[in-house]
């Protein structure tokens, strides 16, 4: 809204535009010279300012955000208040151990947890986010493959993975090898056996898939990776669908990492720290990264003693403020959280099955946490995902992730959650249903959508290419 000059004589103040009748900090400072009551006007002022500034801006406490993939729910205020507590909140990491016992007993006890809820052995909690823990897992797949005398350079990834699975593979020196879902949307064995070799390190596989589909051949998938010699990597980004109800471990997955930004509540991260725990069995454990949280005679600390660990990921667990609120939402929710993948299923479905014909269902079938929808019905009148998609946020919701799986033309990934009323998922779809029939009758409308908000529809080729980081 306003600068100041550092420099004598010098313009103090220059007003950038601001919205009819709103007032500068500096031009509040000039009209109200003084302290007491004025400064608290001011801060009153400033104080409707900012709140005025987050009303520009849309959460999941303001509205319905079905962010497919993202798992977008309700964060319980309860973890911030764990997390905001004094023990934690001014916790420094070159603390002394003997000062440090509550947070490392935190850490020690999420680990445990996270293990129990994945059927693996051992946990890491030191990758900072989801892609971290990717990087990781594919590190320690590598370090596995080298330990043994049989290093690999092929990984197999199929069509229907996270996006950075790919990346993540590159980064470690593999080669991604491609493998193609079937017409029902899951990976078949017979093809996965017809590309898996004595030089291809494993498979990484997101389970449920980008689909929304249960991979329900992991098993036998699994079973055809290791009688070859490789490693089976899941991608947890999607556990919010089977949380307390499979085992990951019983199915054959080898390591696996977590987003706690999406199944564990935590915030997603903007920017700032993220957490993306990687989750192994037994014999994987030594490979993790250090230092690691170690207990003995009722005592935490931090060790280092691991000869074959992949190293360090960070230089401190700056991310602590993450584990704590993800460990205070699974001691709140204890044995509830089965309850919250189940609802989260029942909510994806109703979707599925409410939305059927309004759009375009590649899949016809049931759907675990999300459900993925086309724009083939809307296109024959130039109506495309992205229209429909501003056009939402006039209905006020926030819109689907879009184009994403690419399997799917022009595609539309709703996921509800289970933090939803089945009011508010009435109430899109109604709106999904106005949209269609405009789309049908009224194209131009959504050709210029949003209206509403206060930023209307821009140029995002521009803006990935050029991006203004300033101003």
């Amino acid at each position: 809204m306003s600068r100041f000059s550092g420099r004598k004589g010098e313009k103090e103040e220059q007003d950038s535009p601001s919205p009819k009748g709103m007032w500068t900090p500096v031009r509040w400072m000039k009209a109200w010279p003084g302290k007491g009551l004025i400064s608290r006007t001011f801060a009153n002022w400033m104080f409707r300012h900012f709140t005025r500034l987050s009303q520009w801006n849309f959460g999941v406490d303001s509205g319905m955000y079905p962010l497919g993939s993202c798992t977008m729910k309700y964060n319980p205020k309860t973890n911030e208040r764990q997390a905001s507590l004094r023990g934690f909140a001014a916790a420094h990491p070159l603390l002394p151990v003997g000062l440090s016992q509550g947070v490392l007993k935190m850490m020690f006890d999420l680990e445990r947890y996270l293990a129990e809820i994945t059927g693996l052995s051992a946990v890491t909690l030191q990758p900072a986010a989801g892609a971290h823990g990717e990087l990781t897992g594919m590190m320690i797949v590598r370090a596995f493959h080298k330990d043994a005398g049989s290093p690999r350079s092929k990984i197999l990834i199929p069509d229907t993975a996270h996006g950075t699975n790919p990346a993540s593979a590159v980064l470690c020196g593999f080669t991604p090898v491609p493998v193609k879902s079937d017409e029902r949307g899951v990976l078949s064995p017979a093809y996965a056996a017809s590309v898996m070799d004595e030089d291809t390190a494993g498979i990484m596989v997101t389970n449920p898939n980008t689909l929304g589909l249960f991979e329900e051949h992991i098993r036998e998938i699994a079973d055809i990776v290791h009688d070859r010699g490789g490693l089976v990597y899941v991608d947890g980004a999607n556990m919010n669908a089977v949380m307390g109800i499979v085992s990951m471990g019983d199915m054959g997955a080898d390591v696996m990492h977590l987003n706690l930004h999406k199944t564990f509540s935590t915030p997603h991260g903007g920017g700032g720290p993220g957490s993306g725990p990687v989750c192994v069995r037994k014999d994987l454990e030594p490979f993790l990264p250090v230092p690691r949280v170690v207990k003995e005679d009722e005592k935490y600390s931090l060790s280092w003693g691991f000869p074959k660990s992949i190293g360090k990921l960070q230089a401190f667990y700056g991310n602590v403020g993450v584990l704590v609120k993800a460990y205070s939402y699974i001691l709140s929710m204890g044995k509830e959280l089965k309850k919250a993948s189940q609802l989260a299923v029942l909510n994806a479905n109703y979707l599925r099955k409410k939305l059927t014909g309004v759009f375009d269902l590649p899949y016809d079938r049931p759907c675990m946490h999300e459900c993925v929808f086309s724009d083939r019905i809307q296109e024959q009148h130039k109506v495309t995902t992205l229209d429909m998609a501003k056009r939402l946020m006039d209905y006020g919701f926030h819109p689907p992730t879009i184009y994403f799986p690419l399997v799917v033309h022009g595609a539309m990934m709703i996921e509800p959650t289970e933090s939803e009323s089945k009011e508010t998922l009435d109430l899109f779809v109604d709106a999904c249903k106005a949209i269609a029939w405009e789309a049908k009758n009224d194209p131009a409308l959504l050709s210029e959508s949003p209206t509403k908000p206060k930023a209307r529809r821009m140029n995002e080729t521009e803006a990935a290419r050029k991006p203004c980081l300033a101003g």
